[in-house]
């Protein structure tokens, strides 16, 4: 199950589970549209693919929490 990290590791936005515009690596490491654009779609972390992260509906939220770490170092 993914971890669905609640922000962009690159500049802290927040990256609600439920919502689009997240991206992702293979590692999970986490980007915000714009940043995973100017990234070139590439993981500076890792040089994976940065691919759509998927959603998850909040119903869900209860059995399957996302993660409430926050990623971005600042």
């Amino acid at each position: 199950m993914l971890e669905m990290r609640p922000d962009c590791e690159r500049c802290g936005t927040d990256l609600p589970a439920e919502a689009p515009g997240a991206f992702i690596c293979s590692f999970e490491c986490t980007f915000c549209a714009e940043c995973a654009d100017a990234l070139d779609e590439l993981c500076p972390n890792c040089g994976g693919e940065l691919m759509d992260r998927p959603t998850r509906a909040k119903r869900h939220h209860a059995e399957n929490p996302p993660s409430n770490v926050r990623h971005y170092k600042g």
